[in-house]
């Protein structure tokens, strides 16, 4: 009987050890979708994880998280360009809605950080910036509503209202339209909304001394510095 139960306890580490490189083979192909920028690769890799039986919210971070936080560290670090970059979102969006579609199915839900509305602002039809800051922002966890370019004051209020929105970012890529950042900042501060949203302000002429006068929560210079500031403030609208 003990020969049994030892030759039973062997058998049950071999499945266990099997298993654990099986995920193990799977969070790697997970991994190396989004460094190749492979689409494709990545839904394949989300499917296993989902017929695998293996945790989801695991995958998540042990599979897609981690190389989509190093590519917007090398694009901020100009190692990688701007087409790498939007290719390796678009890798991670692909992977994600399998995931997130079976963890529904299953009655779960992944925990968003914070939902963002952002866009342009108005005068200025500058897209590309705004679009990176918003595909790295939508890969790295959060809700996004892409409001597009030329977005009036209160268009974005409204929309942060309808998305039920934790914060406003918006972009401005020249020195004239940067103004219509503080027009967002004080249309909000006139209808008593101002605490009720963390605002942002980004773009190549905007500083952290514009966002100080004009009362801007934060600044950010590109797209991964935008996700490290808003990981570092996210307990603002999450208490």
């Amino acid at each position: 009987m003990a020969t049994e139960t030892s030759g039973e306890d062997a058998t049950r580490e071999e499945d266990v050890t099997i298993r654990e490189r099986d995920k193990d083979e799977i969070f790697a192909a997970m991994r190396e979708a989004i460094e190749n920028y492979d689409s494709d690769a990545a839904t394949e890799a989300a499917k296993q994880a989902v017929e695998s039986g293996i945790d989801l919210l695991e995958a998540v971070e042990k599979g897609f998280a981690g190389p989509i936080r190093r590519l917007g560290e090398a694009f901020d670090r100009m190692e990688i360009f701007l087409p790498q970059l939007m290719l390796g979102s678009d890798a991670m969006k692909a992977g994600m809605t399998v995931l997130e579609e079976a963890i529904t199915a299953g009655g779960g839900k992944i925990q968003s950080k914070g939902t963002v509305v952002i866009g342009t602002v108005e005068g200025d039809i500058h897209d590309i910036g705004k679009t990176v800051v918003a595909a790295l922002l939508q890969a790295n966890g959060y809700a996004v509503q892409d409001l597009g370019v030329e977005v009036p004051a209160s268009r974005f209020i409204e929309a942060a209202g309808s998305q039920k929105a934790d914060i406003i970012a918006m972009s401005a890529l020249l020195s004239t339209t940067m103004l219509y950042q503080r027009d967002v900042v004080e249309l909000l501060g006139n209808k008593g909304l101002k605490d009720k949203y963390f605002t942002l302000v980004g773009g190549a002429p905007v500083t952290q001394a514009w966002a100080d006068e004009i009362g801007a929560d934060g600044y950010a210079r590109g797209a991964y510095e935008a996700v490290q500031l808003l990981d570092s403030k996210k307990e603002a609208w999450t208490e």
